[in-house]
């Protein structure tokens, strides 16, 4: 009863990165069979993004330290592609209880599920900038898509600003393919990552990894400087990035020339299925902003629906692979069906490390929320629909608005192409500086469909 009841369960996964390709591998191998839908055109998620077909650039040369976890991940996949439904370039924009709606190509299709388990990853979580919104501003993601996907770079002479691991990571899988690093300029002083030593250490080979990535760019003598204070992206409407300035630690004012900068904060979590779904959120204390609510497995709080990688919590590609294996033990428990006990604690097991190790990255790298209070009133928050820091705060001056959706309604900030993912987070935290109260107290952007700018086919009518 119970095995037929597997093989009838329809069981769709959202995301074919590192936590969807293990908990497709785990489901096939119980004797079930789900569809996956992508919606990148090829598998291995943002970390591990395949390039294009042919291509032919190495794995070394693409992914740098990473190359034998994406060459593994990728050939993983390989062997289960022609076993299981993979719907790649297929956007899932909106759901309702069972049911995805779903657009690839321009084509509107509805998929039902019996579950559901949402591994959508992650995006870049940006903070303003006087000036972000020239063109040549890049988050370290799209310049990271950029290298992968069309083996460019953003520009000729790239500066690189933000804080915590990618920031590293992507600048020197720049430099690695030949392009010219012009600064990596980091929020995070020093001391912050001595703090956090204990805690960092409980993943020693990826805090060596991180020193190498350092340690590359000091050997390639590419100016690296910690503790800076970003002030302006510079340049002008019509030639785009000029360069960008930023106060150094000992209060001297740095000017570094370049025609594209790559900003980023660590990640933020894609939750607007979730959300959607009805699933509660919370408030992580450590990394400052709204998470999707699991239990240790993966179960959401709605019956059905799973979570797993940093769609869920963001802990980074590895945790990802052993939370995908883990919420498809959870499903085939919750189906009745025997589970491999010792593999389950075995993934709990790093988890709960890799748990530690991200409590490090949060307290090494911090999420500079002080910036958000500094913006000057003319510096854009929301590039989509172009609202200003100053907009934002007279609307909590003068309307009262101190909530984010709130806020929203009365400002436009976050109802662009983006629907607030470059933008919510530091606007809540503009609200919250001028609203006198803690950032949890200004709540998070609901999500709304479709999550994402799409595009329909429409069939012509005869006269």
């Amino acid at each position: 009863m119970a095995t037929a009841r597997l093989s009838t369960h329809r069981v769709v996964i959202v995301g074919a990165g590192p936590a969807g390709i293990r908990c497709a591998e785990t489901l096939l191998a119980a004797g079930c069979k789900p569809i996956l839908i992508d919606e990148n055109r090829r598998d291995g998620g943002q970390i591990y993004r395949r390039q294009p077909e042919g291509f032919t650039r190495d794995y070394a040369t693409l992914y740098g330290t990473e190359a034998a976890k994406a060459k593994d991940l990728h050939q993983s996949f390989d062997r289960l592609r022609g076993l299981i439904d993979y719907r790649p370039d297929t956007l899932v924009w909106n759901l309702t209880p069972g049911q995805l709606c779903c657009v690839s190509q321009g084509k509107h299709s509805t998929v039902e599920y019996d579950a559901l388990i949402l591994c959508t990853g992650a995006t870049d979580r940006l903070m303003p900038i006087e000036g972000w919104q020239l063109a040549g501003t890049y988050s370290l993601g799209g310049a990271q898509i950029a290298l992968k996907s069309q083996a460019v770079s953003i520009g000729h002479r790239v500066v690189f600003m933000g804080s915590g691991p990618l920031l590293y990571l992507v600048a020197s899988q720049y430099l690695k393919a030949g392009a010219n690093v012009a600064a990596v300029l980091d929020t995070s002083p020093l001391s912050k990552r001595i703090g956090a030593l204990p805690k960092l250490l409980a993943r020693p080979g990826v805090l060596f990894s991180g020193m190498k990535l350092l340690a590359q760019l000091y050997r390639a003598k590419i100016p690296v400087h910690l503790g800076i204070k970003p002030l302006q992206v510079l340049g002008d409407a019509a030639s785009g990035v000029s360069g960008v300035r930023v106060l150094m630690a000992r209060g001297e004012t740095l000017n570094v020339e370049c025609d594209a900068v790559a900003l980023g904060y660590h990640l933020r979590p894609e939750t607007q299925l979730a959300d959607l779904a009805g699933c509660r959120l919370r408030f992580d204390e450590a990394s400052s902003q709204w998470w999707l609510a699991t239990d240790e497995e993966g179960r959401t709080s709605v019956n059905g629906v799973y979570a797993a990688g940093d769609g869920s919590k963001i802990r980074g590609a590895d945790a990802a692979e052993h939370a995908g294996r883990l919420v498809a033990m959870a499903l085939l428990e919750d189906l009745h069906q025997p589970v491999d006990a010792g593999l389950r604690d075995e993934q709990r097991h790093a988890l709960a490390v890799m748990d530690r190790f991200r409590l490090g990255l949060a307290e090494a790298f911090p999420w500079p929320a002080a910036q958000a209070k500094a913006l000057p009133d003319a510096a854009i928050v929301c590039r989509c629909e172009m609202i200003s820091a100053g907009e934002l705060r007279a609307v909590v001056r003068e309307k009262g608005a101190c909530e984010v959706n709130r806020a929203k309604a009365f400002s436009r900030v976050g109802m662009g192409r983006c629907q607030g993912r470059y933008c919510s987070q530091a606007g809540a935290e503009v609200i919250a500086a001028a609203a006198g109260v803690n950032v949890q107290q200004v709540g998070r952007q609901r999500g709304q469909a479709p999550v994402k700018p799409l595009s329909m086919l429409t069939e012509e009518v005869s006269p």
